[in-house]
């Protein structure tokens, strides 16, 4: 059996277990939220120009307002949802599957008619395939300079579009064979509109080249794993340690408005019990190296670079700053006097022998120190998933909308879906 043969068969499987169903369903909450709170950010914007001047027929919803070709629907879409860097993350193998997948299916599905559930399906099934896709890619395909989120997540939009429209194993094998060579984005995008474009492009990739397969176009048998094929040629791994569980077990979501790099500290933070920041001496920040080099700015000048620094990230926290509020995120709170006075009490340090998903906090005051660890791929119940995405997507909408968005979902009501965006 062939890798893509593989990896259909096991994504395919997640659909038998129910909590892996039920997590695409909150992810979907998750996902729409974000993408109708970024739906006025200037990529959102940018993208709707083009998507508006090309015209054609509206076969999906748009998120802001109007319809457009599905293709076109799925750039975006694609686009306004990660324009916030909100959504979920995965880091088997460090990529955003939601953005990639959902706009995917859901413009397929609008076009076909088809309901929620079938949607929601689909996306399981896709975001699966590319957490899969991206795990046989593998961590040198990543520190390459390729970014997952658009590469991997082409495929898995793919997957999604291909069982939406009802295509055989052969059609679906030649629309992954195309996208092989569509497959494109590059994480030198990042900290520019061309990260949240980069999720736009794999989701109308997956479209395109399932529409194509559908309408009878033929690719390479062997484009992705043979000569210069693409793991070949975009320096994979081509391993695929993969496991029998559904990857979208673990998928991590966000829960503060900030990298996701920092979240493990933010979380570990939570569980120490409430310290008066005036008592504080020192605070210390144990994390794996990567982050070094992806979320610690010392000294963060605006809002965004707060949200890539874990001194000022945390000083604010310990402030009672909500981390979860977009609106916390200000070139003010960066100057704010108390808040510098305990940011340059915070120490960041590297440790190796933590994974990326952990770490550890400590802090230091004339009682003693305190210590907490934290690891985000820690298993979370659905429930207790759902209990913090309530809270979420309430802060992104509003109380009103978040309702509508929970009820559509639950009433298997796509048109209402629809409606929200």
């Amino acid at each position: 059996m062939s890798a893509t043969d593989q990896i259909l068969t096991a994504a395919a499987a997640a659909l038998d277990h129910p909590d892996a169903r039920e997590v695409m369903r909150l992810s979907t909450a998750d996902w729409l939220a974000c993408g109708i709170a970024g739906r006025h950010e200037p990529v959102a914007q940018s993208v709707r120009a083009l998507v508006e001047s090309e015209g054609g027929q509206g076969q999906a919803t748009l998120f802001g307002s109007g319809r457009a070709p599905a293709r076109a629907a799925a750039l975006l879409n694609g686009a306004a949802s990660h324009a916030l860097d909100y959504d979920d993350t995965h880091f088997a193998h460090i990529g955003h599957p939601s953005v990639a997948v959902l706009p995917a299916a859901l413009a397929v599905g609008e076009m076909q008619g088809a309901r929620l559930s079938g949607v929601i399906d689909a996306a399981l099934v896709g975001c699966e395939a590319s957490i899969r896709f991206g795990v046989l890619f593998g961590r040198a395909h990543y520190q390459a300079g390729f970014h997952q989120t658009a590469t991997a997540g082409a495929f898995g939009a793919t997957v999604a579009a291909a069982r939406l429209l009802g295509l055989s194993s052969d059609a679906t094998n030649h629309a992954l064979s195309l996208v092989t060579t569509r497959a494109s984005g590059l994480k030198s995008q990042f900290g520019t509109m061309g990260k949240p474009f980069n999720a736009g492009i794999a989701a109308s990739n997956g479209v395109e080249a399932a529409l194509l397969a559908q309408a009878g176009f033929t690719s390479a048998s062997q484009a992705l794993d043979g000569m210069n094929g693409f793991l070949a040629t975009h320096h994979c791994d081509g391993m695929a340690e993969q496991q029998a569980d559904p990857w979208m077990l673990s998928i991590s979501h966000k829960f503060h408005a900030c990298c996701h790099g920092l979240h493990a500290t933010l979380e570990a933070l939570a569980t120490l019990p409430g310290t008066d920041p005036a008592s504080i001496s020192a605070i210390e920040v144990i994390t794996h190296p990567r982050w070094l080099t992806v979320c610690h700015i010392p000294e963060p000048q605006t809002g965004l670079q707060l949200k890539f620094s874990y001194r000022a990230i945390v000083a604010a926290a310990l402030l009672g700053h909500d981390t979860a509020r977009l609106d916390t995120y200000t070139d003010a709170l960066c100057h704010d006097a108390g808040l510098v006075a305990l940011r340059d009490k915070v120490e960041v340090r590297a440790d190796e022998t933590l994974a990326e998903t952990e770490a550890v906090v400590r802090i230091e005051t004339p009682g003693g120190i305190t210590e907490a660890h934290h690891d985000l791929d820690a298993p979370m119940s659905v429930d207790s998933r759902k209990a913090r995405l309530a809270g979420k997507v309430a802060a992104l909408v509003g109380e009103d909308v978040a309702d509508a968005i929970w009820q559509a979902i639950e009433a298997d009501d796509l048109s209402s879906i629809s409606a929200l965006m």
